[in-house]
């Protein structure tokens, strides 16, 4: 990463996660993918149960395979045959690891979901959510970061499923009602009733979509 990006980026994350703090959440900095991957295991300690959604964030920085060596109860529903039981069995967990598709320089987080197991999970159910944030993801305000969910972070999910929507195929929010909609639900968590149950480790670089 050009160094003058990286510094941008460490005086940004301050700000944000001033602002996660000013709305009952806790914001941590990571410089690398390997420094993300030390925190999160320690916001993870060994023996809780955890489990995710489709988080590509996690798997970028080593995450997945790192809850599969035994020290924790990781539900990966991706070797679960019954993915209905699986996201069910997020909402008793003790953490919920997710990624955001945009969050403000305010600490505002936005996500958008098809199924909805993400988003919900995030609202109410885990006693701790654990989320990895990539700076390519920090918006300047609320709207801004509404667009970039629905114009980066949505076409590319689309077009990584295969699915047929009009983003897909422009790259581009229609505001659609097609079946194959990702869009059906949208979370914007501007605050936590409980304190330091969302913890966000910011990465200083380009992570998920």
């Amino acid at each position: 990463m050009n160094e003058n990006i990286a510094k941008r980026n460490r005086l940004l994350a301050r700000k944000v996660i001033a602002g996660l703090a000013s709305r009952n959440m806790e914001g941590f900095y990571a410089e690398t993918r390997e420094e993300a991957l030390a925190k999160v295991l320690e916001l993870v300690p060994e023996g809780s149960s955890v489990t995710m959604g489709g988080c590509t964030s996690a798997r970028e920085i080593g995450l997945v395979d790192a809850l599969s060596d035994g020290s924790r109860d990781f539900i990966d529903r991706d070797a679960i045959a019954d993915k209905r039981a699986a996201m069910l069995a997020a909402y008793d967990a003790d953490v919920f690891v997710s990624s955001a598709n945009a969050m403000t320089e305010d600490g505002v987080v936005v996500n958008i979901d098809g199924n909805a197991n993400r988003v919900s999970a995030i609202a109410q159910g885990p006693r701790k959510v654990v989320m990895i944030v990539g700076m390519n993801k920090i918006c300047p305000d609320l709207d801004s970061a509404l667009k970039r969910a629905r114009n980066v972070a949505a076409p590319v999910n689309a077009q990584r499923f295969g699915l047929s929507t009009p983003c897909a195929k422009t790259g581009a929010c229609a505001d659609c009602k097609s079946p194959d909609t990702i869009c059906c639900q949208f979370l914007v968590t501007r605050y936590s009733h409980h304190p330091g149950r969302i913890k966000v480790v910011l990465v200083n670089d380009s992570l998920g979509f």
